[in-house]
């Protein structure tokens, strides 16, 4: 149980450490649900190993224990108790984070449910009036888009085609689940961060190579993401097309180049990687178990 219980807390730093370097490699939509499966499994693991060391605590208290104790059988602390103090303390931050995370996703939807309001149902595209280049697709049943007035006369014809199907790519394919998904994992262990990070540049990536596929051009894809970003930068405010400074430029260079190909291999190794946590976890669980058990017999 000792490695067993820890293993999942290790290959957090590994997963982390790997992320960014598939989200460079490998293609965009293999590489995102890949990530963002592996993180939570990891995820879960991890907190699940905690609630394990957590159970040092119970010491003596427990009347099956206790009795077996008094009996002479030998029964063993699995864990020294310091360590199971600081699971306990880990799970109250763990418990804290993921219920800001999810206060946090619960107010941006109801934000994104009033800009809805009173729109027909048939309505995918949202045009609003405001001085501010904003564009970002709003999920649910159906799914639509937002875009300004500012970002639309700040683009010519042909780059509005790349904005909408670049916001119509992320409801497709579902990339606020993703998103989402990830950053309650990141939440519940912020080990992972990183890939965190990853995936949201990756569905942005999966996104600019939809727009690229369905425009035909990826140079006019490319053209449109840095008149968008140009176009937020003058309203000092990064909105249109999800990006940073940083991560525009990243995006504009992959357009300029051939699409990353979709290593099935390393996408296969990545979710072997978040796999074996939830394995170990589960085997240190069967060996508490069996500590019980003996306990009892």
């Amino acid at each position: 149980m000792i490695f067993d219980v820890y293993g999942p807390l290790v290959l957090s730093l590994l997963l982390a450490l790997v992320g960014p370097v598939i989200a460079r490699r490998v293609a965009p939509a293999l590489a995102a649900p890949v990530l963002a499966s592996a993180a939570v499994l990891t995820a879960t693991a991890t907190t699940w190993s905690l609630v394990l060391l957590a159970a040092a605590l119970l010491g003596d208290a427990p009347p099956v224990i206790r009795e077996a104790r008094e009996a002479g059988r030998p029964v063993m602390d699995p864990v020294p108790e310091v360590i199971g103090l600081g699971a306990s303390a880990a799970l109250l931050v763990v418990a804290v984070r993921l219920h800001r995370a999810v206060r946090a996703e619960r107010s941006t939807r109801r934000v994104l449910r009033r800009l809805c309001a009173g729109q027909p149902a048939d309505t995918e595209l949202i045009v609003a009036a405001s001085a501010v280049p904003q564009a970002f697709a709003i999920p649910g049943r159906p799914g639509r888009i937002l875009v300004t007035s500012a970002m639309l006369s700040a683009l010519a014809p042909a780059e509005r085609r790349v904005l909408l199907a670049h916001e119509r790519a992320h409801l497709t394919y579902r990339h606020g689940a993703l998103v989402t998904a990830v950053t309650l994992a990141a939440a519940a262990n912020p080990l992972l961060r990183p890939v965190r990070a990853a995936v949201a540049f990756l569905v942005e990536r999966w996104a600019d190579e939809r727009a690229a596929a369905l425009v035909g051009d990826r140079r006019a894809t490319a053209r449109a993401l840095a008149r968008a970003a140009l176009t937020a930068g003058r309203a000092r405010r990064a909105c249109a097309l999800g990006f940073t400074d940083r991560a525009v430029t990243r995006r504009i260079a992959a357009l300029h180049t051939t699409p990353p190909p979709r290593l099935w291999t390393a996408a296969a190794a990545v979710l072997a990687l978040g796999t074996l946590p939830a394995l170990l976890a589960a085997d240190a669980t069967g060996d508490l178990m069996g500590l019980l058990s003996g306990a009892l017999s």
